[in-house]
C-alpha cells in the first residue's frame, strides 16, 4: 500500500458545440417568462451536441486534449474508466470506443490498459475516481496513471419538465500520484438507499419524479455528510474554501447548500452568533412529536438562508462553483466535476492563492447515492486551471433557433428517423463516422 498522495493531476472539459439560450429562445417558445429559468432554475443556456457529436466524441476530445497537453502516450495510462448514463450498448463499454479514437492520434495502443464503464446515474464519475484512487493506493498501477472520463448527453423528452435542464459535455481527468490539481482524501461518507426518483428502464429519455428527486437528493446528501463526519471529524464552515456539489441545475444546489450550512454550523460559534437574530437551531429532544420538530426546523431554515452569515458563506463557497453550469445545463456524471473546475477557475481569475485550501465535494446519483469527500488544492493547481479553454468553447458555440433546437433534438432521439445537417464544421476533433457491419459506431479524426 503506497502512502504517496493521490488525486486529480489534470482535467479537461469538452462542451457540446451547440447552444440553446433559455431566456431568449426557449422561454418565448414555451410561453414562459425568462425568470422561470434564469432565477428559478438558475440556468441561462444549455449545451447540445452537433449531429456529428456524441458521448464518445466528446469524451475522446477531452481526453485527447488532456493527453496531448500533458505529453502522455498510451503506455502511460493503465486504466480508462468511463462514467455515463447515456451509453448506447449493453455490452461493449464506451471506454473501448474512446481508446480506439485515441489510438488514431498517438503511437502505441491501450491494449494493456484496463477499461470499463461505470453506471450509477450522476455519481458514477466520482465512483470511477474512487476506483482509480484505490487502484493506485493498492500499488497495482505499475507507475501508470488512470484516465477517468465522465461523458453524457442529458436529453429529456420534448415537453418534459426536465427539458430546460438539458446539457451535453465531457470531463476527462487524470488520476495519478503527486497530483498537480487536488489531492483526494482517504475519508469518504456515503448516503445510499433504494429509491425510484429517476430511471431509464430500457429507454433513452428518463422517467423522473421531480419533487421526489429533490427530496431524495437532499436526504442522501445529508446522510453522506453525517457519515463523512464519523471518519473525517466534525465539519466547520471555515474548513473549506469551496463546496462543489452535483448540479442538475443551480436551483437545487441552493436548496442543498442551506441544509449543509445548517448542519455544519450546529453547535458552533456561528450558531451562537446567529442565535442573536434567529435563535438556536431546534433540537429534537425539545419537541413532543416529529411533526412539530420538523416544522420548527423548516422555519429556522427559512430564516437562516436570509442571514448575512449564510449569504456571505454562500457567495464565497458555493456560488463560484455554479458559473459554468449556468451556461451549459446538466452533464449528469460530469456535473460535480464541472462544479469543481468552475470554483477553481473563479479563484484563479480573482488572483487568489488557493494552495492548501480544501474543497468539500458532494456527489450524487439518482437511485440513489451521495458521496462526500475532501480535496486539497495542490501547488501547481493554477497551471492546470490556466490551461483550460472552456471560455473559448462556450463563446464559439452555435446559437440555435427554437426550430433548429427541435431538429437537433430529433437528430439525437433514437426513436426518430431524422436527417439533419451539421450546424458547425469539425476542426481538429473526433467525429461520428457512421455504422459498421455489426451496427457498431465508427469514428474518425478530422484535421
Amino acid at each position: 500500500m503506497t502512502d504517496t498522495p493521490v488525486g486529480i493531476d489534470a482535467i479537461e472539459i469538452h462542451t457540446g458545440k451547440l447552444k440553446l439560450d433559455l431566456a431568449e429562445t426557449f422561454a418565448p417558445a414555451m410561453g414562459d417568462s425568462p425568470e422561470k429559468y434564469t432565477k428559478g432554475l438558475g440556468l441561462h443556456a444549455s449545451s447540445f451536441p452537433d449531429t456529428y457529436e456524441d458521448i464518445v466524441t466528446m469524451g475522446a476530445n477531452a481526453a485527447h486534449r488532456l493527453m496531448d497537453r500533458k505529453g502522455l502516450e498510451p503506455d502511460d495510462i493503465g486504466r480508462i474508466d468511463v462514467a455515463t448514463e447515456s451509453a448506447f450498448d449493453h455490452s461493449k463499454p464506451v471506454s473501448t470506443y474512446i481508446a480506439g479514437c485515441l489510438e488514431q492520434r498517438f503511437e502505441g495502443n491501450f491494449h494493456h490498459a484496463n477499461k470499463g464503464e461505470r453506471k450509477f446515474a450522476c455519481v458514477a464519475g466520482t465512483q470511477s475516481i474512487d476506483d482509480a484512487y484505490n487502484w493506485i493506493r493498492a500499488d497495482r498501477h505499475r507507475g501508470r496513471a488512470a484516465l477517468v472520463i465522465a461523458t453524457d448527453t442529458a436529453l429529456y423528452a420534448r415537453d418534459d419538465p426536465g427539458e430546460s435542464t438539458q446539457g451535453a459535455g465531457a470531463v476527462a481527468m487524470l488520476i495519478d500520484e503527486d497530483p498537480n490539481l487536488v489531492e483526494l482524501s482517504t475519508e469518504q461518507g456515503y448516503g445510499s438507499a433504494d429509491e425510484t426518483d429517476f430511471l431509464k428502464p430500457q429507454q433513452q429519455f428518463p422517467s423522473v419524479d421531480g419533487k421526489r428527486s429533490v427530496k431524495v437528493y437532499l436526504a442522501r446528501m445529508r446522510e453522506a455528510l453525517v457519515d463523512y463526519e464519523r471518519v473525517g471529524g466534525t465539519i466547520h464552515p471555515d474548513d473549506f474554501r469551496l463546496g462543489p456539489f452535483h448540479t442538475p441545475f443551480p436551483g437545487m444546489v441552493r436548496k442543498a447548500a442551506v441544509l449543509a450550512y445548517r448542519h455544519i454550523t450546529r453547535g458552533t460559534d456561528i450558531e451562537d452568533e446567529l442565535a442573536e437574530d434567529i435563535g438556536k437551531q431546534p433540537r429534537r429532544e425539545a419537541f413532543d412529536d416529529e411533526e412539530a420538530f420538523m416544522d420548527a426546523l423548516a422555519d429556522y431554515t427559512d430564516e437562516l438562508k436570509e442571514t448575512d452569515h449564510y449569504l456571505e458563506w454562500y457567495d464565497r463557497t458555493i456560488d463560484p462553483t455554479l458559473d459554468i453550469a449556468r451556461q451549459v445545463g446538466n452533464w449528469y456524471t460530469g456535473s460535480v466535476h464541472v462544479a469543481r473546475v468552475s470554483g477553481l477557475k473563479s479563484l484563479a481569475e480573482a488572483g487568489e492563492d488557493a494552495v492548501g485550501q480544501n474543497l468539500l465535494v458532494g456527489s450524487y446519483g439518482s437511485g440513489a447515492q451521495a458521496e462526500i469527500h475532501v480535496e486539497t488544492v495542490q501547488e501547481n493547481w493554477l497551471d492546470e486551471i490556466d490551461a483550460l479553454n472552456i471560455d473559448e468553447q462556450l463563446e464559439n458555440r452555435y446559437d440555435l433557433t427554437f426550430e433548429e433546437y427541435e431538429d437537433v433534438h430529433d437528430a439525437h432521439n433514437y426513436d426518430e428517423d431524422s436527417s439533419v445537417e451539421e450546424f458547425t464544421a469539425p476542426d481538429g476533433e473526433f467525429v461520428f463516422d457512421g455504422w459498421g457491419r455489426m451496427g457498431e459506431r465508427k469514428y474518425r479524426y478530422v484535421e
